[in-house]
């Protein structure tokens, strides 16, 4: 059974998240921990320095988080009556990136589903804060879903890649159950700068070509640019339903998820982004 962790703040965005997860995952048996943290805004002002008065508003901002989380719930087993899915509500007094981290320790989680923040002026902001720190801290995979976002079967799928992965990482079968359960086509891009790609990026290159013989799949070289370029071109040729990539210490990554220029790049924060972290952070 996958275990999926939802964070939700019981906005629109996070509802659209969950149901992202269980309509892309509706054929799995599932368990969606469905989250939410809270931290009264008033905990730390020193009119609350009152351990029992402290404690009151800690105790009426949790039932106020359980009373929501019942109603996602309900409202979720309305929408899709799936049987092979189940829930667990977890209301918890803690920061939310250190709430998940935890329970991806604890409980074993196989995924996490996060909504993403709305649209600020003429661009829209991707990833959030929280979004942001959990791909960077978390060991294991999460998929960002933009604000807004209407369900997509992920048909077409873009991974761009250097070529540098470990082919033992224990989260690459996602990407095949993923192109398996939905008839995908794995579009692998590398961006070429000039420089042929070395022995064992063409071993890796080789092995993925074998590793997805059972789906449908295309390499792409995309010259004389960098991979937010080559990502940004590779999209208007083509409608892309979901994007990955695998979080390693490669600086392609960093300057694209760390940096404020993803801030200035709007080209696909209409489709899902699921990161994938490398063995070594997994395992870190």
């Amino acid at each position: 059974m996958k275990k999926i962790l939802v964070p939700t703040d019981f906005s629109e965005n996070a509802y659209n998240a969950i149901q992202y997860g269980m309509k892309l995952f509706e054929k799995e048996e599932c368990k969606f921990y469905l989250l939410n943290t809270f931290t009264p805004a008033a905990y730390n002002v020193g009119a609350m320095a009152d351990s029992y008065s402290a404690l009151r508003l800690q105790e009426i901002v949790r039932a106020n988080s359980v009373e929501s989380l019942d109603k996602i719930e309900a409202s979720l087993k309305k929408e899709f009556n799936n049987p092979k899915h189940s829930f667990e509500k977890i209301a918890s007094f803690n920061l939310l990136v250190m709430e998940i981290i935890d329970m991806v320790e604890t409980q074993g989680i196989d995924l996490i589903i996060m909504g993403t923040k709305g649209a600020t002026g003429a661009k829209e902001v991707f990833l959030g804060t929280h979004t942001t720190f959990t791909m960077k801290k978390a060991k294991c995979p999460v998929i960002a879903v933009p604000s807004g976002f209407k369900y997509e079967a992920p048909k077409e799928i873009l991974f761009p890649t250097d070529y540098h992965l470990d082919k033992t990482n224990k989260y690459l079968p996602l990407i095949k159950e993923i192109c398996d359960s939905h008839i995908s086509r794995l579009n692998i891009l590398n961006a070429y700068y000039g420089e042929p790609l070395k022995e064992d990026q063409i071993e890796m290159k080789d092995f993925l070509d074998s590793y997805f013989k059972g789906n449908a799949h295309l390499f792409h070289i995309a010259e004389n640019t960098d991979v937010l370029g080559a990502i940004e071109k590779f999209q208007i040729k083509k409608k892309i339903n979901l994007l990955i990539m695998i979080h390693n210490k490669h600086s392609f990554f960093e300057n694209m998820l760390f940096k404020p220029v993803i801030n200035q790049v709007a080209y696909h924060t209409n489709i899902p982004f699921l990161v994938i972290p490398s063995k070594e952070r997994a395992q870190s």
